[in-house]
């Protein structure tokens, strides 16, 4: 069966056949001239220089006509350096998509980049019609997209710098961890900046920690009076030097490091919010109930700004691997995950999907239905995602704001259990 995620598209009349396996110092690639069944094949250096003038060779040679180019990458550099030719049509496939194509012709996993290369070949010359051609979007949708990845990565890392510190100080100076609900904070880097233990801390006068804590916005003299008091009241988890000079190190270093990524991510939320307010779309993302200023972007750039990129919303779901995948043997069949798909495209919907039950009645009716049919709250979070998928679909296609009220007579009319 065709990929429901593909949108079949008029052949141009090409020129050529390549593909490329890409690596990172050199890559191979194989060319067959349309209309001949003769093969050439070679190497090219991974430089802008060198991957130039083999593009610019190609359309002298075949008179700028296009030329369709396969490659094993989805998005990275070598798409970015071809993109710009205009007279190649790139064919970017999943890497998964490739080594399962390379076993049907070499089940005993022996690999080669020519091998490879010619593996990749074969795919485009006749299953060229089930692959989606390369369409890069707008500046703007491309700029956003690099910069909510780029702030879910720092994110991540700030959580993971954060486990580093709180598993730090359990072991010299715990009472951090009592004091302030967040270690992510300015108050906390700076204390452990000036007094990075507990013997410090205490040696400290009342009048310099109250200081303290009211230039990092601490308003309330009774919660100042009781930080203090605490503080002098604690006792030190070791006295051991070794502990104490090893663990203040490390613990001023992960303070210092969460300091700067929560700054980066200040910045990457500043010039987000920017794209987000110019961006013509953003009133009919922000009209979703549980959408703030994290999703909304997201989901700008999970949609796009191309209209008929998708034919329905059961591309979308397949293509974000919301939709589960349907498996049948003889007399047997099953429903289960679907593994190949864009992870961080998933992770949006899936994560909007559960912001939603605080904001929309019939989302939280939908979700403790399925959690009554015995679904895991994974389970039920992406049935709901499947749901707001089709909804959010055609808001999108008809440039139309979603709105609860219209929804909810809408299931009243269909009498639906919700």
């Amino acid at each position: 069966m065709p990929d429901p995620t593909s949108v079949p598209e008029p052949e141009p009349p090409w020129a050529a056949f390549v593909s490329i396996d890409w690596a990172d110092q050199k890559h191979a690639w194989r060319l067959v001239p349309a209309g001949s069944s003769s093969h050439e094949q070679g190497s090219l250096e991974n430089t802008p220089e060198a991957v130039d003038v083999w593009a610019t060779g190609l359309s002298v040679r075949f008179g700028g006509r296009p030329i369709a180019v396969i490659l094993e990458q989805s998005r990275g550099a070598l798409v970015y350096i071809l993109g710009k030719y205009a007279h190649l049509v790139l064919f970017p496939v999943h890497p998964t998509t490739a080594a399962r194509y390379r076993k049907v012709f070499s089940p005993s996993g022996a690999k080669d980049d020519p091998r490879d290369a010619e593996s990749m070949l074969d795919l485009l010359l006749h299953h060229r019609g089930q692959l989606r051609r390369w369409r890069p979007d707008t500046v703007a949708n491309r700029h956003l997209q690099r910069l909510v990845e780029h702030r879910r990565v720092m994110v991540n890392e700030s959580t993971r710098q954060n486990n580093r510190l709180t598993a730090c100080l359990k072991m010299y100076f715990p009472q951090v961890l009592q004091w302030f609900d967040d270690l992510d904070t300015p108050v906390v880097g700076d204390l452990l900046k000036r007094w990075p233990t507990l013997q410090e801390l205490q040696r400290a006068q009342p009048g310099t920690l109250k200081k303290f804590f009211s230039q990092h916005n601490s308003r309330s003299e009774k919660r100042i009076s009781e930080r203090i008091q605490a503080i002098y009241q604690a006792v030190p988890a070791t006295n051991d030097e070794a502990v104490l000079l090893g663990e203040t190190a490390v613990a001023r270093g992960l303070a210092a490091l969460l300091k700067t990524l929560r700054e980066n991510i200040e910045s990457l939320d500043m010039q987000i919010a920017r794209l987000v307010a110019e961006h013509p779309d953003a009133p009919i993302f922000a009209s979703l109930p549980g959408a703030g200023a994290v999703t909304v972007p997201r989901l700008i750039v999970a949609f796009g700004s191309d209209r008929d990129r998708y034919d329905s919303a059961y591309q979308v779901q397949c293509y974000s691997g919301i939709a589960p995948i349907t498996a049948a043997s003889g007399k047997s069949k099953w429903v289960h995950f679907r593994w190949a798909c864009p992870k961080f495209l998933r992770q949006t919907f899936h994560e909007y999907a559960f912001l939603s039950l605080r904001g929309s009645e019939w989302a939280k009716a939908y979700y403790d239905q399925q959690r009554k049919n015995d679904k895991s709250h994974p389970a039920a979070v992406r049935a709901l995602a499947n749901k707001w998928i089709r909804i959010i679909f055609r808001c999108w296609k008809d440039k139309k704001t979603y709105d609860e009220a219209t929804y909810m007579e809408a299931l009243k009319k269909r009498k639906s259990p919700l």
